[in-house]
């Protein structure tokens, strides 16, 4: 997730020039076609361009508001997350064997806690097991995963061994649904500990309760990760930008077609033909921009650059959990790489 205040000017410019590029040359063939060529036909009326324009807008913020809700749904998830985390660990440290100071049932409390750490990150790499940015990822796309692949911390044994058993480990990675067990074996171990008269049975319901909630957590993220924004928003919003952006010079020419009889000479060309594609450009930079804005915000689970800071939650939510255990020694908080937060 972009933590900086202000958008890249670098990735900015990488984005627009592109955009910028096509459009000119577009643009200046139109012009060429219709002054150079006398294809008179290419001067449409600017009116039924515009109307185009304004509908296209329309349908593209409407999909653009749809690909921000998904996300902030997923945001909203990972913060419930974050508070029935602390929930968790405050009810292990209060209702299991509280008033035992043992190392046995500190070490019971530890596993508990330790084991809820552990599935939040299988949470989080299971919902980037899998990532549409995988799949012949733009050069700029490809560059940024190379070069923060430290920082995304996707290894499965090396982010769950310190947390599991080595057992514990091998048998849950081999689940289909690893963090699914994970809370499985909690309410087991809840069990147990009410069989053997180490846990009431109002607290056993109170962290049962807990369980639950976590379970329907992580249903919804994966009800979002595995349903994808409807195609028909998609696909439409981006044809309908397309072919606006391919009329829009056509549209310009009907503008300043009255000074083309000016282009006998290199100034009049230049007074013509710079301001028609100048318009062109930063109109379909506006419209292709606005679309790309709800292309890159539908998959909140990815590892884009809009992506949840799932990394940076995990581990605030683990040094949160391990100081109520009483731990000192904690890995330090995630930072921005280049502005992002994972």
């Amino acid at each position: 997730m972009l933590v900086n205040r202000r958008f890249p000017p670098r990735l900015m410019w990488i984005y627009a020039s592109r955009i910028f590029g096509f459009s000119a040359i577009w643009a200046t063939a139109v012009f060429a076609l219709f002054a150079g060529a006398g294809l008179e036909f290419l001067r449409v009326p600017f009116l039924p361009i515009a109307t185009i324009g304004t509908a296209v807008a329309f349908y593209v913020g409407f999909k653009n508001n749809s690909a921000y809700d998904r996300f902030w749904e997923g945001r909203k998830i990972w913060g419930g997350v974050v508070n029935s985390s602390r929930t968790w660990a405050n009810f292990v440290v209060s209702y299991v064997l509280p008033s035992d100071t043992s190392e046995a049932a500190h070490a019971v409390r530890r596993e508990l806690i330790y084991r809820h750490i552990a599935w939040i990150n299988a949470v989080r790499l299971q919902l980037r097991r899998t990532s549409r940015f995988f799949d012949k990822p733009a050069r700029t796309t490809a560059k940024r995963l190379r070069d923060h692949a430290d920082h995304m911390r996707n290894d499965w044994d090396k982010e769950l061994a310190p947390f599991l058993s080595d057992e514990e480990l091998a048998q849950v990675s081999a689940m289909a649904n690893p963090a699914t067990h994970l809370l499985t074996r909690q309410g087991a171990q809840l069990a147990g500990l009410y069989g053997a008269q180490r846990l009431d049975l109002f607290h056993q319901i109170e962290l049962m309760n807990v369980i639950e909630e976590l379970y329907t957590l992580q249903g919804k993220a994966e009800r979002i990760k595995h349903t994808p924004f409807p195609r028909q928003y998609a696909e439409y919003s981006r044809l309908f930008t397309r072919v606006f952006v391919f009329l829009v010079p056509f549209g310009f020419l009907d503008v300043f077609a009255d000074h083309v009889g000016d282009v006998d000479t290199l100034l009049g060309t230049v007074t013509v033909i710079i301001p028609m594609i100048l318009s062109s450009a930063m109109v379909s930079w506006v419209f292709i921009t606005m679309e790309g804005v709800g292309d890159s915000s539908e998959d909140p689970f990815e590892r884009s650059m809009n992506d949840v800071p799932m990394n940076a939650l995990c581990r605030t939510i683990e040094i949160d959990l391990r100081q109520m255990l009483g731990e000192t020694e904690l890995p330090d908080r995630e930072q921005p790489i280049d502005g992002l937060l994972y």
